[in-house]
């Protein structure tokens, strides 16, 4: 596994609103896994959660997450970032998850009822695969 930076291949394919799984942990140590939405942004990972999940309470507890990114054209290639939440905070009026809607579906998050909560994920170590496996081991 290497630690970051990554490498300008791995930033192009996560800035793109492709499909992603984050894992969390659950208080008895089992790994549960959610597709999700995120945004690239500064080198860290914002995912946003609605706050009745249950996944947001596994973060607050233990902040330890995995984010696997798959091109959506070709989801042999991967990026799978471990790291973990070093920041959460109330999204008021919505807006971050606006702006993650914005990036995968042009327009802004339907359900306006919920509360939701920004977490930011700081990457300490990545892999990749597919084509991204070769720049993967360049910057081992």
């Amino acid at each position: 596994m290497s630690k970051p930076p990554l490498p300008p291949e791995a930033v192009a394919l996560l800035r793109r609103p492709n499909p992603a799984v984050m894992a969390t942990v659950r208080s008895d140590g089992t790994p549960v896994s959610t597709p999700t939405w995120y945004a690239w942004e500064d080198s860290r990972v914002l995912v946003n959660l609605d706050d009745g999940r249950v996944r947001l309470k596994h973060l607050r507890r233990d902040p330890r997450v995995t984010l696997t990114v798959m091109d959506k054209d070709d989801w042999y290639t991967h990026v799978t970032l471990i790291g973990r939440v070093v920041e959460t905070r109330e999204d008021e009026g919505l807006a971050d998850i606006d702006r993650i809607a914005h990036h995968y579906i042009g327009s802004q998050y339907p359900d306006r009822v919920r509360a939701r909560t920004s977490a930011w994920i700081e990457v300490e170590r990545w892999h990749g695969w597919g084509s991204m496996k070769d720049n993967d081991q360049a910057s081992a």
